[in-house]
Formats: C-alpha cells, sequence, structure tokens
C-alpha cells in the first residue's frame, strides 16, 4: 500500500497563504518514512484550495491523485483494490461550513470521478488536534500583557464558537471575532472597563494574509481610540516544523 497527502486550505487572493502552505507541504514531506522514494516523494504531499482555486476542489483532488500514483490512474496497470491511499487533510481551525459540509462533498465527487483503485481518506481538521493550544501557547509567550484576546474569524455554523471558546480559556484569554459578534472592538472596550491597560491579541489564523493586514490596521485605530492602553499584536501559528509535526500525526487518525 501506497499514501499520498493532500493539505488543503480555505484559499486566499493574496499570494502570501500559498507560499506558507508550499513550505508547509515541504515540512511534511519531511515526515515521510524513509522507505519512501526520495526522487518521487515531493509528489506525494500537496496542496489545494477549496476557494480561490481556478479549479474546484474535486477537480484539484483529482489532479493531484494523478501526480501522485501515476500509473495506477490511468489504469495501465491494476492494482489490487485499496492499495493506493489519498489522504485529505483539511487545515482548518474550525469546524465550520468547509469542515463539515463542503470539503466532504467535495472529496465525495473527486472519489467518484477517480473509482476505487485509490481510496481517499477525509482526515479530522487542523484546529480538533489537542496538541494544537501548545502552538499558541509557544506564540504568545514572548509577549507579556495583563489580558489576552484570541481573535478567530467565525463562522456560521452552530455550535462552531465553542471551539474558539474552549482554546480562549485554556489560554486564559477571552474570544473574539472578525466577522461577527463579539468583535475585537467590544471586548478591548470590555477589558478597557476592566482595568487593564497591557492589552494583546492574537490572531486564530494560520497564516499571515489580507485578514491579518486589516487585524493590524484595525488594531493601529484602537491606539487612537483608547491611547492610555498598550497594544500587541502576536503572530499567526505560520509554517513551522511544530506545525507540521500536528498535521503529520492528524494523517494517522
Amino acid at each position: 500500500m501506497s499514501s499520498a497527502y493532500l493539505l488543503v486550505s480555505h484559499g486566499s487572493r493574496d499570494p502570501r497563504p500559498e507560499v506558507a502552505m508550499q513550505q508547509l507541504a515541504k515540512l511534511v514531506c519531511n515526515k515521510l518514512p524513509n522507505n519512501y522514494n526520495p526522487s518521487s516523494s515531493e509528489h506525494l504531499v500537496g496542496i489545494a484550495a477549496l476557494e480561490m482555486s481556478p479549479q474546484p476542489l474535486h477537480e484539484q483532488i483529482q489532479k493531484f491523485a494523478k501526480s501522485a500514483f501515476g500509473d495506477a490512474w490511468v489504469g495501465l496497470h491494476k492494482p489490487s483494490q485499496n492499495e493506493n491511499h489519498l489522504k485529505i487533510v483539511p487545515l482548518f481551525l474550525l469546524p465550520g461550513v468547509h469542515v463539515m459540509t463542503d470539503i466532504p462533498a467535495e472529496v465525495a465527487l473527486a472519489q467518484q470521478a477517480i473509482g476505487q483503485d485509490i481510496m481517499i481518506e477525509l482526515q479530522p481538521h487542523l484546529g480538533s488536534h489537542p496538541n494544537l493550544e501548545k502552538l499558541l501557547a509557544k506564540q504568545i509567550s514572548t509577549i507579556k500583557a495583563e489580558a489576552w484576546i484570541l481573535l478567530a474569524h467565525g463562522s456560521r455554523r452552530p455550535g462552531s464558537k465553542e471551539t474558539v471558546e474552549a482554546m480562549a480559556a485554556s489560554l486564559s484569554a477571552v474570544a473574539a471575532y472578525w466577522a461577527g459578534p463579539p468583535s475585537l472592538e467590544s471586548r478591548v472596550k470590555e477589558l478597557v472597563a476592566a482595568g487593564y491597560r497591557e492589552i494583546a491579541i492574537l490572531p486564530y489564523f494560520l497564516f499571515a494574509g489580507g485578514i491579518t493586514d486589516a487585524i493590524a490596521a484595525s488594531i493601529e485605530e484602537l491606539k487612537l481610540q483608547f491611547s492610555a492602553v498598550n497594544f500587541q499584536l502576536a503572530q499567526p501559528l505560520g509554517a513551522s516544523a511544530e506545525l507540521a509535526e500536528l498535521i503529520w500525526d492528524l494523517t494517522d487518525r
């Protein structure tokens, strides 16, 4: 049996997340067992985007499967059923509509097109890994603040906020959302009213991009509004060996 791995992100018009995804794919590739052929191993870890891509996700999955498994795809030889496995890892932090509905639907379309010679396995999303908290704690460990805000994008799916609230509590932070209430500004007002003057914000995002730029701009406006408060902005997770380790662990679940 052979396996290939496809890391699926949301997608962005900003080029930085794709560059970071490519870096992350290389780091995950380094996790491949020693018995993998080094000359072909780079074809066994790929990236795809749910949105902002010229092709829908199911077509990206099919294209990657062809690249990863070659002859098994085009039928030049017939492997035994279930010999080849394509593992899809959703690099999403929240169990929102994309994770629970959109990606499974695209995977089903891809499996239908590919047939049974290559079995597609949808792995748990990144935000479900229990050690993600340790990576976030590392992000904030170098910044001293009286209060922390964990700022997530938010999701329209009912119940998705529970994940953010639990993560915020584990980090001794309060949760805020970029795309819904409670907003960053409302949380800042609450903390200022409670007497905090050292407030730090941790973006609950994978990579730097358009939204993190907008968050930074919003914090500059908050500095003008609350001149007595010292604001600090931590970095998003970013491509790292530690994040690659979590992703590799998810491929075995």
